[in-house]
């Protein structure tokens, strides 16, 4: 198992981690490569992040997207979940991207806290709503949303808070670990393969799966990532082509040529299907049931 070498640590005091701790878990993978942290319970004080936090006086942005059935089905206990367990103490506005902005519903934030709703045009496929997302954050990171945060969280609808999501996961730009591909050799990780995508990784290309429900960083790296999504995905259309994975092909690419500063355990979104592992301690952020059959038209 890796941890970061002692020149890195320094500076990962600044990384929101507080003072990390990699060697309380030995188990686990703690450092990419490139020198990153792995971020696991356990290896970071979350009362030193959160004061480093409010020290620099942040504003953080949660963007989530709830079109169709999934603005009935999660919305409502995503943003009750979140008002219990993300960024706690800290400012924090929610932009939640739907064709409906009517039906979003009323749940009482905390001090410091506002949502912010942004009508979006519903797809035809849910596909297409997927993959048009990065277009539409692109556009929002260069407006309003882009103005108010000094770092930008982007999530899946369909989850939900479990336990305290903190300034340890903020970074200049941050990456997921798949849980179901965390434990899998790269050979059999799900990136793209069709050479002919603009998602396409070759073989021994690629770092890690990373999943598409959760990514974020501060706002200049978030425009470049959905920049770069977005080109991808419109170049693909173009050929009449559509990666395995939609945009979260095209994320995996994006982060394979530009290293994230941070990466994120499993811990940070779990899937409860996968049962207990020793190496889960702290589950933060939990995946709904997929009822695709019933959400998706």
């Amino acid at each position: 198992m890796g941890v970061c070498p002692p020149a890195r640590m320094a500076q990962l005091r600044d990384n929101f981690t507080g003072l990390l701790h990699p060697w309380a878990r030995p188990e686990v993978l703690t450092c990419t490569s490139w020198g990153a942290p792995i971020v696991w319970d356990g290896t970071f004080d979350p009362d030193a992040a959160r004061q480093q936090a409010t020290r620099q006086n942040l504003t953080i942005g949660l963007t989530v997207f709830a079109v169709g059935r999934y603005l009935e089905k999660y919305l409502e206990r995503f943003l009750e979940s979140a008002e219990q367990h993300f960024m706690v103490g800290q400012r924090v506005v929610y932009y939640v991207f739907t064709e409906r902005p009517a039906a979003v519903p009323h749940v009482p934030l905390g001090p410091g806290r506002m949502l912010r709703v942004e009508r979006v045009v519903r797809e035809r496929r849910w596909q297409d709503v997927s993959m048009q997302r990065m277009h539409t954050l692109h556009e929002a990171l260069g407006g309003r949303l882009g103005r108010e945060a000094h770092f930008v969280l982007c999530m899946d609808v369909d989850q939900h808070f479990s336990a305290a999501f903190g300034p340890e996961a903020l970074g200049e730009s941050v990456a997921q670990l798949h849980a179901w591909h965390y434990r899998w050799p790269r050979r059999l990780l799900p990136f793209e393969r069709d050479s002919r995508s603009a998602a396409a990784l070759g073989p021994g290309e690629g770092d890690f799966y990373y999943h598409a429900a959760v990514f974020g960083g501060s706002v200049a790296a978030l425009r470049g990532l959905t920049a770069h999504c977005a080109r991808g995905l419109r170049r693909d259309r173009e050929r009449g082509l559509e990666a395995r994975w939609h945009d979260e092909s095209h994320l995996n690419k994006f982060f394979w040529l530009h290293k994230p500063a941070k990466v994120l355990s499993p811990e940070f979104c779990w899937c409860p299907d996968l049962g207990r592992r020793p190496d889960i301690r702290c589950p933060r952020l939990l995946w709904a049931p997929k009822e695709y059959a019933e959400l998706r038209d």
